[in-house]
């Protein structure tokens, strides 16, 4: 069931993202990055978009500017759909796009103001990985390890730690460890 169930999510998301006409300013490319109208990466240090988006949602949901139980229920499909053209890999640029234009669709201007003000830099990726006991980078601990650690976070690490870059920089692949964690902080705001 779930092997059919996450295709159709994406195919969905993809469905949505060619129909909408008036959900999000369309978002611009510069080489395979996705480019923000909302989310600026010309600061020191600035995180791709799609980190941004991600870090700067979990951010949001540990504050007084939460994501409602609405929101979450369109935005954990999405977010789901992004994490399996991941683990497809050889996703068009194309397709990842949509799906964050489909995700800043979703979220309120005042929401997507809040992540641009944080200014999420690599350095605040570090520190969240760091307090959530995932090691990036350059690796240390193995894959299913995770001493005293509960299951999401175990699972976290354990995706954390077998991901790559597809570039470096601000460019790399939003963390499967991120993008899992975005996941299950929503599957804990749908009723």
């Amino acid at each position: 069931m779930k092997k059919i169930f996450l295709p159709l999510v994406f195919l969905f998301a993809l469905l949505l993202a060619s129909c909408s006409g008036t959900a999000a300013p369309a978002p611009t490319t510069g080489g395979d990055l996705y480019v923000s109208p909302n989310l600026p990466v010309d600061y020191e240090d600035a995180l791709a978009v799609r980190n941004q988006l991600a870090l700067g949602t979990l951010e949001l949901i540990q504050s007084d500017s939460t994501i409602s139980s609405e929101q979450a229920q369109t935005l954990l499909p999405l977010w789901q759909a992004l994490r399996s053209t991941q683990q497809a890999g050889g996703t068009a640029q194309a397709e990842v796009n949509a799906l964050l234009t489909q995700i800043e669709a979703a979220m309120k201007p005042e929401q997507l103001q809040s992540i641009a003000s944080m200014k999420l830099t690599f350095t605040d990726m570090q520190e969240w990985a760091a307090a959530n006991g995932i090691s990036m980078g350059s690796g240390g601990g193995s894959p299913g390890q995770g001493g005293g650690m509960s299951a999401e976070a175990r699972a976290t690490k354990q995706a954390a730690e077998g991901v790559t870059s597809s570039s470096g920089g601000t460019g790399s692949k939003l963390p499967t460890a991120l993008m899992d964690a975005v996941i299950a902080s929503l599957q804990t705001q749908v009723p």
